[in-house]
């Protein structure tokens, strides 16, 4: 629990490589995750070759946890090899479909998250890199990717240059509801925001991005509509270019 509750994202790594085995150890702890019927609809690509590397940070706009770090994960819905492994049983696969799209991405993730925590209860860094999914089509060509495999998540690994504070988080009895979905009021919702909106660093982010409210900062800036609705179709492009009928 104390390493769950004491995560942050790491965002600046030592030039200090991680050694292999110990690559290897965690990722035996990942993929003791769950999955769906034990098929382990997943491949996870170890990049640590320094030009390869960059090459890949180029593809995460080449943010400072991507550059710095020594190692990035990519963890890949993949339904190649099991597909591959039907084919030559004499089976018919059937999986070229969203929901096992979905479920072979879910299946990655919850690797993602096991590797994640065993990392940082070895004293390493992450920082996972949302840019995957929008330069997909990309990491594939990079990565040389078969059919039925599209990435999902990425995460940057290595030894952290120092330990920031806790980021915010909103209170538990905000994000859970007892048996059945509550729908909260206005004044619920905005209660439930204030402490984020009076952070310090929340008022810089709203004066500096010149707006009114912190979430302008979202809707306007950060994670807008027009680039929500590009890089979605993106996404889909690749999802569907990898052989899923979506």
């Amino acid at each position: 629990m104390d390493s769950l509750t004491s995560h942050v994202s790491i965002r600046k790594f030592k030039n200090e490589p991680v050694p292999e085995e110990l690559i290897s150890q965690l990722l035996i702890s990942g993929i003791r995750a769950s999955t769906t019927g034990n098929m382990q609809w997943y491949s996870i690509i170890v990049t640590s070759e320094p030009v390869l590397k960059a090459e890949l940070a180029k593809l995460h706009y080449n943010q400072s946890a991507a550059v710095t770090a020594p190692v990035i994960i990519t963890f890949c819905a993949d339904i190649y090899r099991f597909s591959q492994w039907c084919v030559i049983n004499n089976a018919k696969p059937g999986y070229d479909n969203f929901i096992s799209f979905f479920n072979a991405a879910v299946d990655a993730i919850l690797v993602a998250q096991n590797f994640c925590i065993a990392a940082e209860n070895a004293g390493l860094g992450i920082c996972y890199l949302g840019t995957v999914t929008y330069n997909a089509a990309d990491i594939v060509k990079l990565l040389v990717l078969p059919e039925m495999v599209v990435p999902v998540a990425s995460v940057a690994l290595g030894w952290p240059v120092n330990i920031p504070e806790l980021t915010d988080r909103l209170p538990l009895d905000v994000v859970i509801h007892n048996n059945r979905y509550k729908v909260y009021t206005s004044e619920e919702i905005s209660k439930a925001y204030k402490e984020k909106e009076n952070l310090d660093s929340s008022r810089n982010f709203v004066r500096e991005n010149n707006k009114e409210r912190l979430a302008q900062v979202f809707t306007d800036i950060r994670y807008n509509k027009k680039d929500n609705e590009y890089f979605s179709a993106r996404f889909l492009d690749a999802i569907r270019s990898q052989g899923f009928d979506i």
